[in-house]
């Protein structure tokens, strides 16, 4: 099955769409001008590109880490890059009231991993009517997925999306195990990897109030899931990632941006073929 946001549409037969932006709103001017970057990258590599950014991250490891700067303000920034670059847009919504606010501004409502099993949430976005984005828990197999696809399809839209965005392997550590992307398409739903959360060692970093990131491994993961068959690559991205208020350990450096496509896009062309 194939899902269309704009005119873009994601599943198989379909180009490699790329889903990039900061981890969370810090400021307009970052925000605007890593959204000019991602823009002007993915149209110089030809890749239909729908931007993402978080007005508000509820599931901090520290309750001292920065959480956005709230939905009204983050919402009215996301509308300002759609004005200004054209973008769709994709952000996170954290409960039911969330839901119709944030689907007046934005394409694609995503749903954090921590909440891929709140029924209530699942079909609060449902009914919005656009397209649902399921980030897979870090505590389920994926075939499980097809519970959370179920609670939104119910309402009525099936304008779904399956992201994998790696397993627990004991404490602080995730491991990506490619057999899920098969497994998630099979439940008849675009499949997306996020090759950055992928990285995160949760709660691992050694001041031990936020998660720890192993960002080398972000190339070999989005290649190797481009290879397996995945219908778009989700990259959180920013300018300095070491100054980054959220994500900080796990986020692709702007500038690697590109890249990262030009190893991708032949990989993702030759499985179109196999």
């Amino acid at each position: 099955m194939s899902v269309a946001i704009g005119s873009i549409t994601l599943g198989k037969g379909h180009p490699l769409v790329l889903v990039a932006g900061p981890c969370v709103i810090e400021s307009r001017e970052l925000t605007m001008r890593v959204a000019e970057t991602v823009r002007a990258t993915a149209a110089a590599h030809h890749t239909p590109v729908i931007f993402k950014s978080s007005y508000r991250k509820a599931n901090r490891t520290s309750g001292s880490g920065f959480a956005g700067p709230g939905m009204e303000e983050g919402l009215r920034i996301l509308e300002d890059v759609r004005k200004e670059h054209g973008m769709s847009l994709l952000t996170d919504i954290h409960t039911e009231a969330e839901a119709d606010a944030a689907a007046q501004v934005v394409d694609v409502l995503q749903i954090p991993a921590f909440l891929c099993r709140q029924t209530d949430l699942l079909r609060a976005a449902g009914k919005t009517g656009k397209a649902v984005n399921i980030k897979k828990g870090q505590f389920l197999a994926p075939e499980d997925m097809r519970h959370a696809a179920e609670k939104v399809s119910e309402t009525g839209n099936r304008r779904i999306l399956l992201t994998e965005r790696g397993t627990m392997f004991g404490y602080h550590n995730l491991v990506v195990d490619m057999r899920s992307l098969p497994i998630l398409r099979s439940i008849g739903y675009p499949v997306i990897l996020d090759a950055t959360h992928s990285v995160q060692l949760p709660g691992g970093d050694v001041s031990g109030n936020r998660s720890g990131g192993q960002p080398e491994f972000i190339f070999p993961i989005a290649r190797a899931g481009v290879a397996a068959g995945c219908d778009a690559l989700f990259v959180e991205v920013h300018p300095d990632p070491s100054a980054a208020l959220s994500d900080a350990a796990s986020q692709l450096r702007l500038d690697l941006l590109e890249h990262l496509l030009r190893q991708v896009l032949p990989i993702h062309h030759l499985a179109q073929e196999w």
